[in-house]
């Protein structure tokens, strides 16, 4: 299982209808399969992650922000890891919001 515990993220890529982007940084902490994180950054004001790691590093998690609109969003993500020849982990995102339009999309974040 890959360790994500106090492993920084940023948004490299991401659909038209997301809101994170390169000025969003994640946090992550995880405790045995249990993985959290704290992010903010661009259009996101605050933003809390929760989630399970499985034995190959997938990660399924639920998230909710504050972004710069005041708005609350709720959505739930499936992330796929791959390891690049530095040593740094990619993740593949694909994500639907639960709240507003409840459209989906996907996005990139890289380890920094």
């Amino acid at each position: 299982m890959i360790n994500y515990n106090n492993k920084f993220f940023k948004a490299v890529r991401t659909s038209p209808n997301g809101e994170t982007s390169p000025h969003t940084i994640f946090h992550y902490k995880q405790s045995g399969n249990i993985l959290t994180a704290e992010y903010s950054g661009g259009k996101i004001a605050a933003g809390h992650l929760i989630g399970l790691v499985n034995g190959q590093g997938h990660i399924d998690m639920h998230y909710h922000q504050i972004n710069d609109q005041g708005e609350l969003m709720i959505g739930v993500c499936h992330s796929i890891p791959e390891m690049l020849s530095n040593g740094k982990i990619r993740l593949h995102e694909t994500w639907q919001w639960t709240s507003g339009e409840k459209t989906s999309g996907e996005s990139i974040l890289e380890e920094v």
